[in-house]
């Protein structure tokens, strides 16, 4: 599946359907994250829920600490 992720065309294996699998596939998903999916903002109880599309937006915001 293709998905427009942070403004980069981003191919993910078939298995990547739901947020959930894809922050598990960035290994993002033990990571504090914000997701965006074509401009609505998803709440962390419902990533296993919404399922992704061929092309969807994604925006992944993550923090990063330092100083």
């Amino acid at each position: 599946m293709e998905l427009l992720i942070n403004g980069e065309i981003v191919h993910v294996p078939d298995h990547v359907r739901t947020v959930a699998d894809l922050l598990v596939h960035f290994q993002l998903d033990q990571k504090i994250v914000i997701v965006e999916v074509n401009a609505d903002i998803i709440e962390k109880p419902s990533y296993a829920e919404i399922s992704l599309c061929h092309r969807d937006r994604i925006e992944i915001v993550h923090f990063v600490g330092g100083g």
